[in-house]
C-alpha cells in the first residue's frame, strides 16, 4: 500500500513538473515569436519599400551614349538598388500584354518614351529624399519627366511607424503577461511544497540553505522551458524562410542570436526570481498560515 501511494506521489510530482517545464516553454515561445515579428519587421518593410520604382522618362533625341553614362551613373549612386533601362518598344509590349489588345494598331505610333526603373534602397525611399534625388535627375538635359507614386510612399511610411509602435507595446505588454504567468507557475510549483519548507525551517535549516535547491530546480525547468520555446522557434523560422526566400529571413544571425539569448535569459531570470520571492513568502508565513 506505501509502495503504491510513493508511486502516486512521484508520478504526480514528475506530472507538475513537466505541467511546469510546458507552461514556461509555450510562454516563451509567444514572447519569442513577437520579438521575431520584430526582429524581422524592419525587414519585411524595407522589402516592401524596395519593390518601388522611380522612373525616369528620356526625351526622344536622347542619345544611347547619354542613356548608358546615365545609367551607370544611377547605378553606382548611393540610393541605388538597383537600375533597369525599358526600352519603349519593351514598354509597348509590355502594356499591350496588360491590356490584352496592341493599341499601337489603332495609334499608328508608338507614344510611349524610353524610361529606367530605378529601385531604391529602403532608406532613400521617403518623400523628402525621393524629391532630391527627382530634383538632381532632372538637371540632365535630356531627361523627360521623373514620376514615382508619392502619395503611396507617404502611406507605406506612414503605416511602418503606426505598425512599429503598436508592435512595440505589445511586446512590452505581452512581456509583463510572461512574467506574471511564469511566476504564477513558479508560485503554484512552490506552494505543493509549502509544508517541506516549514518542516525545513522548524527543525533549524537557514532560509537561504532551504531556498538554494528550489531556485535552482526552477532555473532548470526555465532552461528547459526556454531550449523547447526555442526549438519552436527555430522551426517556425526554418518554415517562414521556406515560404518567403526573398527575405532572407536566417540571414539575420546577430539577431536570431540575440533573441535566443533573450529567451532564455527571460526563462533563468523569471523562474529565479520567481522562485525566490515564493519560498520568501512560505518562509514568513506562520505554520497555521500555511493551510490558507
Amino acid at each position: 500500500m506505501s509502495r503504491s501511494f510513493e508511486k502516486f506521489q512521484k508520478r504526480r510530482l514528475i506530472s507538475s513538473y513537466i505541467s511546469a517545464v510546458v507552461s514556461i516553454g509555450l510562454v516563451l515561445f509567444l514572447l519569442g515569436f513577437l520579438g521575431l515579428i520584430l526582429i524581422n519587421s524592419k525587414k519585411v518593410a524595407d522589402h516592401f519599400k524596395e519593390q518601388i520604382a522611380l522612373t525616369i522618362f528620356l526625351k526622344d533625341d536622347a542619345r544611347n551614349v547619354e542613356i548608358d553614362q546615365l545609367q551607370q551613373t544611377i547605378g553606382l549612386a548611393p540610393y541605388t538598388k538597383n537600375a533597369v533601362y525599358v526600352s519603349k518598344q519593351q514598354a509597348a509590349e509590355e502594356h499591350s500584354a496588360l491590356i490584352g489588345e496592341n493599341f499601337m494598331e489603332f495609334l499608328g505610333d508608338n507614344p510611349l518614351k524610353n524610361s529606367i526603373d530605378v529601385f531604391l534602397l529602403a532608406e532613400f525611399v521617403t518623400a523628402e529624399e525621393i524629391e532630391n534625388i527627382q530634383n538632381e535627375l532632372l538637371e540632365n538635359s535630356f531627361v523627360a519627366s521623373v514620376n514615382y507614386d508619392k502619395p503611396l510612399i507617404v502611406l507605406l511610411n506612414d503605416n511602418i511607424k503606426k505598425i512599429s509602435f503598436w508592435a512595440l507595446i505589445t511586446s512590452g505588454v505581452f512581456l509583463v503577461i510572461a512574467i506574471v504567468l511564469i511566476n504564477n507557475s513558479i508560485r503554484l510549483s512552490v506552494y505543493a511544497k509549502r509544508f517541506t519548507i516549514k518542516t525545513m525551517q522548524l527543525v533549524g535549516a537557514t532560509k537561504g540553505f532551504i531556498r538554494a535547491p528550489f531556485v535552482r530546480q526552477s532555473i532548470l525547468f526555465g532552461t528547459f522551458g526556454a531550449l523547447i520555446a526555442l526549438f519552436g522557434l527555430f522551426g517556425v523560422l526554418w518554415a517562414l524562410n521556406d515560404y518567403f526566400p526573398e527575405l532572407d529571413i536566417l540571414g539575420d544571425i546577430e539577431g536570431h542570436i540575440g533573441l535566443a539569448a533573450f529567451v532564455l535569459g527571460a526563462g533563468i531570470i523569471i523562474s529565479g526570481l520567481s522562485t525566490f520571492f515564493a519560498t520568501r513568502r512560505f518562509l514568513n508565513l506562520r505554520s497555521d498560515e500555511l493551510y490558507y
